[in-house]
């Protein structure tokens, strides 16, 4: 079951990078469609937006807790990282909370909020 998830934004293209990241972004999504074929991920989403200040897109991967934490440790995870961050200026690597687990985030964090008064 597909309980946690990953979220990798990026902002705009470093200029005169633009052909390079065409082919990083073929890459990329060869890559992560690996991972899901392979069953090492539940799935991956791209979102583009329209422009505006900092965030261009996003990836939200889909997984267990298990599968996300071994992906983030392998060396081509970090290979493909690290050549995002050589293209694109303001790159995001965040877990993210969905499901059963943005739930439970909320109950602390309500429980928290209930300790301030």
């Amino acid at each position: 079951m597909a309980d946690a998830a990953l979220f990798i934004g990026f902002g705009e293209v470093v200029r005169g990078r633009e052909k390079r990241a065409l082919r990083i972004y073929e890459d990329s999504m060869e890559y992560w469609g690996g991972l899901q074929k392979e069953g090492k991920i539940a799935s991956f989403d791209v979102t583009l937006l329209g422009p505006h200040a900092h965030l261009n897109g996003f990836i939200v991967v889909r997984g267990t807790d298990e599968q996300l934490d071994a992906v983030r440790h392998t060396k081509e995870f970090r290979r493909q990282m690290a050549r995002t961050r050589l293209i694109v200026d303001q790159m995001v690597i965040a877990e993210a909370f969905v499901g059963p687990q943005l739930a439970e985030f909320m109950n602390q964090y309500q429980e928290e909020v209930d300790q301030l008064d």
